[in-house]
């Protein structure tokens, strides 16, 4: 096993890694929408869901993977009503069209909108 680590990703707010390479696959921790340049979130789930697969990326990109090798993403939403808008941004990340689950929570961390992990080959 071999843990990611990427300054192209926010850094793990928590007792956690933010991916790990085992048996030829990538496990990434979930992104949320956090600028790893500036440690702020921005504002709407369009900008939070393009900044959370950007983080997801940075991460398996880290780990000599990329988005075309993701086999499965799971994507929690603060909201079920912004499904249509981040299916949109997502759909320009994950063009392999991944399995997915994608569920609505009762709260992300630090009040985010979306958070985003996935299972990718190595």
């Amino acid at each position: 096993m071999k843990v990611i680590s990427t300054t192209n990703a926010p850094g793990a707010i928590g007792p956690y890694s933010q991916g790990f390479v085992a048996n030829g696959m990538v496990f990434t921790s979930g992104q949320i929408p956090i600028d790893p340049a500036t440690g702020e979130m921005p504002e709407g789930i369009k900008a939070q869901a393009e900044q959370s697969c950007r983080n997801v990326i940075a991460i398996l990109e880290a780990a000599g993977s990329g988005a075309e090798k993701v086999i499965k993403t799971t994507c929690f939403l603060a909201e079920m009503s912004d499904f249509a808008a981040f299916n949109e941004v997502y759909a320009k990340y994950f063009t392999s069209k991944p399995a997915r689950s994608c569920v609505a929570v009762k709260q992300i961390p630090k009040g985010a909108l979306c958070e985003i992990e996935c299972v990718a080959e190595a």
